[in-house]
């Protein structure tokens, strides 16, 4: 007996047949309904903010605010940004703020940088034109505009924004989460940061999606106490968790500890851990993926994007989570090889002359970190243009530390089969025969999971 199963297959689907008995993993989503009135519900979260005064009393006409926010690598969509930057303007003129006293940043981080059509489409055209040239996206190789705060009592750099500082308030607002990987700390302290400080938590096993004890954050709260203990006040944070891609369904105001704290409450209520999803580990996973990736929003992917970043990072947590040591994972994509050269420059080389030499992401950041943290062209393009910072790609390749867990990655579908064998995967032209010789590797009685992602999927277009 047979079940056919779609899978998401670079734009489109593909259909397979897999035993009858292979388990299907649909990824457990929070069941939150979406709020009937984003605005009316964040007014209410900022009338009573958990852990800080209302913002009333924490600002006044003479007072300096910068509101920061996600940059479009969050897949929040429609309006979410603008009502939510809208709604803390008007409390701020109401509070007494002139207008020409706010700015706005983009916490984009070592993402690249945004044009103005892109931040029309991210934030609407009223708010672009009224926020002008107060309105700007972060640049973490600007010396003028950074400022170092010291080490934290571990000894980890802290460096942000130089408007966090000069600042009497600083508004941050996070446009959803994606797990626990982000908000808390991590939109100032990466968003808002540099690589001095983003590589204490970006290493190939620093990273974590986790909502409970997760490890990146407990450093990216330390980084957080050492920067509000410099500043001599608070961070104030607008959280929200989403419905849908469009559509929040739950916002808090207030400190950055009270409000992440709120949402991974609700999150944990709702999502089990990922090792419960099957009763044991499996032999062989498999998965679709799309022709999508949080980086390359207006811009188009790559392979390295698709096969690592996205097939073995974000697509990848069930492979040490359901898979035994060893375990074989199937991937389905067509993973043409083309390249973004204005958004993505650095990425080509590092597939062509780092890939070559090492799949080993920890040599890989030992090899080329300091040559690719200050490359002068790459940085240019970053700086001037936008591109991704390129020590960005190398980031991209952390996800290979999965093959420390899995023994070996099928492709299936690959339209260029010398594309994932460029990074050691073997090319098949169907997710049946990948399996079948998968099936082979493991002996009788393999058993089979599929991860199926159909509900899961970032949207490509910005509606």
């Amino acid at each position: 007996m047979t079940q056919v199963l779609s899978l998401p297959f670079g734009t489109g689907k593909v259909e397979v047949e897999l035993p009858d008995d292979a388990q299907v993993i649909r990824p457990a989503q929070a069941r939150l309904e979406p709020l009937a009135d984003f605005r009316a519900a964040l007014e209410a979260a900022l009338s009573r903010p958990l852990g800080l005064p209302p913002l009333g009393e924490l600002v006044g006409p003479a007072s300096r605010v910068l509101i920061a926010f996600d940059d479009p690598c969050s897949p929040a969509r429609g309006p979410i940004r603008e009502v939510a930057i809208k709604t803390v303007l008007d409390a701020l003129v109401e509070a007494g703020v002139r207008l020409e006293n706010i700015r706005a940043v983009v916490a984009n981080a070592l993402h690249r940088k945004f044009n103005r059509a892109e931040l029309v489409a991210t934030i609407g055209a009223e708010l672009v034109e009224a926020l002008g040239e107060r309105l700007a996206c972060h640049d973490a190789e600007d010396p003028e505009n950074l400022v170092y705060l010291g080490k934290t009592p571990s000894g980890y750099d802290v460096e942000v924004h130089r408007a966090v500082i000069e600042s009497d308030l600083t508004i941050y607002i996070n446009s959803g989460y994606n797990l626990g990987f982000n908000g808390g700390w991590k939109s100032v302290c990466v968003g808002l940061s540099t690589w001095r400080s983003i590589r204490w938590t970006h290493t190939p096993d620093g990273m974590s999606m986790s909502i409970r004890n997760n490890r990146m954050h407990r450093i990216l709260d330390e980084m957080g106490a050492h920067l509000e203990a410099c500043l001599g006040r608070r961070i104030f944070k607008i959280e929200m968790l989403r419905a849908t891609y469009e559509q929040p369904a739950a916002v808090w105001a207030g400190g950055i500890r009270e409000t992440r704290q709120a949402a991974l409450e609700t999150l944990a209520a709702q999502l089990p851990p990922r090792r419960s999803a099957v009763p044991g580990p499996v032999d062989i996973l498999i998965y679709g993926v799309p022709d999508n990736s949080p980086y390359a929003v207006f811009a188009r992917t790559n392979p390295i994007l698709t096969l690592i970043s996205s097939g073995l990072g974000y697509l990848g947590g069930y492979i040490e989570a359901v898979g035994k040591p060893g375990c074989t994972v199937i991937l389905a994509t067509p993973c043409p090889e083309e390249w973004d050269l204005e958004h993505h420059p650095s990425y080509k080389e590092v597939w062509v002359r780092v890939l070559t030499q090492t799949l080993d992401p920890y040599e890989i950041m030992a090899r080329f970190e300091a040559e690719f943290a200050v490359h002068p062209d790459y940085i240019e393009k970053y700086r001037f243009g936008f591109a991704f910072h390129p020590v960005h790609s190398l980031l991209a390749t952390h996800p290979l530390r999965r093959l420390r867990h899995a023994g070996r990655v099928f492709v299936a579908g690959a339209v260029d089969p010398t594309v994932p064998e460029h990074v050691g995967f073997k090319a098949f032209k169907t997710v049946e025969s990948a399996l079948e010789a998968a099936q082979q590797i493991h002996g009788p009685g393999a058993t089979v999971a599929v991860v199926d992602y159909s509900d899961q999927l970032r949207p490509t277009r910005w509606t």
